[in-house]
């Protein structure tokens, strides 16, 4: 056994001996109970770290916390007190979540799940912000940098093939970040940090018995960061304006977000280059920097309806401006990337509940996608050529219908379809040359879920689906030489999980699943083109176990293990040896553990850890694994009066060394993680 594995197997067996129990979920802040949804399979794969809010009824859609999948939720009160430079950083209190950890400038890095990686090439993972699809083109997540800690609601995790609602990039399952709405309070978080972090906070909400809700929001952080030349600097605005009319049982919105960061790159250092000194920044990526902005607005309006009808609508505008600067070594040249999308969308849904026994969902959801993709070779940001001059469309619209059916109080059953279907062309402005999309045609997707539930402390779901993957960038279109359209890689995937509540002190969830892609379109190539290669049949495999509980009246704890494997089945015609070999930056174990103590009303301390295995860093496995590690964070909250309260956060508690690897073509390259950092904070609600 490696010692890798000696390490997740001790912290996994402290595991057991203490495990923070899931409290009854309350509804869904996004997506929260109707008078049609009690047909719903109640929390049947669901579990919620953090106490629950109370947040009013309001009509809707079924929530995710119902669906008969592995569904993760995180409170407020374990997100709203992290201090981080990056909001992806807080899936860390996810389960069964990888974090890759690029950490250069604004390019830092994503969360990922079921045996997919955050390498960029496949993004396998819907982002939704307040049910707003918020990926870019390439399913990569810059919006998150949109949302703030202080801000956040919920965060919601949805894994698997079998929720209908989402098509295009969830091909693992979605991700949702849930703001504040509504409520007549506020709140202001400062903290202080080593290497040179500082940030403000603001968030006010304001309702008045008329029925209107005002919410907003302003962030501003400022890091020198933990290696040389990763001076960071974003700022970030967000309100919302709802009415909702007492009584008349339908509300409407609007939403704007406006989020802009200056960093710059420290770069990727050689193996030697790290073990000489990991926090250099090399002499090639002195003028390396990034220079993002981003906007969001939206409209929403949703309601209730005669004979147990809801509906919901929602209009959408995401607007990117990206201009990165990188230089990846020493031996190639730096290059301007530039990217400009606006993204436009709109979506509705009804439910019905037809019979005390039926209920039926559909929706209907149309994107339109205006992309541009620019690249220079530069020399200290001046530009001496161009390489790409990329301009493309890509529409896609998606239906979808879902029925709930109870033949038996004990059973539930969840038949589902969706289709998809893409239009577009790319424009070359090198050569002129218009080229059209790939013809995907109608992209079906059954599903179904199964949820038997004999007694309320036990549930067992199972379900099975389809969800797909189309190419990105110029991979989506019918780039020279090809002449014939390429199929849509289809993901298929199954799952058995078993939510159990052994004892009122100990609850948890057991599954086990399986997601095999016919053709997946995975490796981006680094070069002008913006196409891609094929990786070819895929297969990813996993288990994963959850346990919280609550050993004392304040003392409770949480641990989890997830055990996976990706490998190739039957490789692309132009990679034969990489036939049964693993998917690279996929480790075959992920573990959590955390403890909260309150020795008093006013004193909170919590200690979390988390841990990784290794990983392959490309096709052919034979460059060595790198990318273990067991980290650990502490924080100590007191409460020092009814409004403020003060905390000490130490992140990487033991300053251990660890670091995201890659591979070049010729080298491994390496870019560490942060040492330790003590940071203080106090925040004041009003």
């Amino acid at each position: 056994m490696s010692i890798a594995s000696c390490r997740i197997t001790a912290l996994w067996a402290a595991a057991l001996l203490s495990i923070q129990p899931i409290r009854a979920s309350a509804a869904d802040p996004a997506t929260p109970s109707s008078p049609s949804a009690d047909l719903a399979p109640g929390d049947a794969g669901s579990l919620t770290l953090g106490q629950v809010g109370v947040t009013a009824s309001r009509p809707s859609l079924l929530a995710s916390r119902r669906l008969a999948a592995s569904v993760d939720l995180v409170n407020a009160d374990v997100i709203q007190a992290r201090s981080v430079d990056q909001s992806w950083e807080l899936f860390s209190a996810v389960p069964g979540v990888m974090l890759t950890e690029f950490r250069q400038g604004t390019t830092s890095g994503k969360p990922s799940f079921r045996g997919f990686n955050g390498e960029g090439n496949i993004n396998a993972v819907k982002l939704l912000i307040d049910g707003i699809p918020s990926n870019s083109n390439d399913g990569n997540m810059p919006y998150l940098d949109m949302v703030s800690p202080l801000e956040i609601e919920r965060i919601e995790v949805v894994r698997g093939t079998n929720d209908p609602r989402w098509g295009l990039h969830a091909i693992a399952g979605h991700a949702q970040v849930i703001t504040r709405q509504g409520g007549n309070d506020g709140a202001a978080r400062v903290s202080v940090g080593q290497f040179g972090a500082g940030e403000v906070q603001v968030a006010k909400a304001l309702q008045t018995d008329t029925g209107w809700q005002q919410n907003y929001f302003l962030g501003v952080r400022r890091s020198a960061g933990y290696r040389d030349h990763a001076e960071s600097d974003k700022r970030t605005f967000a309100g919302k304006w709802f009415y909702e009319p007492q009584g008349l049982g339908w509300r409407a919105g609007l939403v704007a977000r406006s989020h802009e960061a200056h960093a710059d790159e420290p770069g990727y250092l050689t193996r030697a280059q790290r073990l000489a000194d990991r926090r250099q920044s090399a002499a090639w990526n002195a003028t390396d920097d990034d220079l993002r902005r981003m906007n969001q607005l939206s409209l929403h309006a949703e309601g209730e309806g005669a004979g147990g009808v809801t509906w919901s609508a929602r209009a959408w505008r995401n607007e990117l401006d990206d201009r990165r600067y990188v230089t990846f070594s020493g031996s190639v040249s730096q290059q301007e990337r530039r990217v400009q999308e606006t993204h436009r969308g709109m979506l509705g849904s009804v439910t019905w509940r037809v019979h005390p026994l039926l209920q039926l969902e559909a929706g209907v959801q149309r994107e339109w996608q205006d992309n541009a993709s620019l690249r220079y070779l530069t020399a200290s940001q001046q530009r001496q050529s161009q390489t790409r001059d990329q301009a493309f469309a890509l529409d896609n619209t998606g239906a979808y219908v879902q029925a709930v059916i109870k033949p038996h109080p004990a059973w539930t059953v969840l038949p589902a379809w969706r289709v998809d279907r893409f239009s577009g062309s790319l424009r070359d402005g090198l050569n002129g040359r218009t080229l059209g999309i790939n013809d995907y045609g109608n992209i079906r997707q059954p599903k179904l879920s199964v949820v038997y539930a004999p007694v309320k402390a036990h549930s067992v779901y199972a379900n099975w689906g389809r969800t797909f993957q189309i190419g990105v960038g110029a991979a989506s279109y019918l780039v020279p030489p090809r002449t014939t359209d390429l199929a849509p890689s289809i993901n298929e995937g199954w799952e058995l999980g078993w939510k159990f509540r052994v004892a009122d002190w100990l609850e948890g969830r057991l599954a086990s699943w399986t997601q095999i892609a016919s053709d997946e379109v995975y490796r981006r190539l680094n070069d002008p083109s913006n196409d891609s290669a094929n990786l070819g049949r895929t297969r990813r495999d996993g288990q994963d176990l959850q346990l919280n509980a609550r050993l004392q009246e304040r003392l409770s704890a949480w641990a989890s293990l997830t055990l996976q494997r990706a490998r190739i089945v039957d490789p692309d015609p132009s990679a034969p040896l990489t036939r049964g070999k693993e998917v690279d930056h996929v480790p075959h174990a992920l573990a959590a553990l955390g403890l909260r103590w309150q020795p008093r009303d006013d004193w909170e301390g919590t200690l979390a850890a988390r841990a990784q295995s290794s990983y392959h860093l490309e096709q052919s496995n034979s460059h060595g694994r790198y990318g273990q590690f067991v980290v650990a964070d502490l924080q100590v909250r007191h409460r020092w009066s009814p409004t403020l309260t003060l905390d000490l956060q130490v992140k990487n508690l033991f300053d251990r060394r660890h670091e995201y690897v890659w591979w070049d073509g010729s080298q491994s390259l390496h870019a560490p993680a942060d040492g330790r950092a003590v940071t203080l904070a106090a925040q004041l609600g009003f």
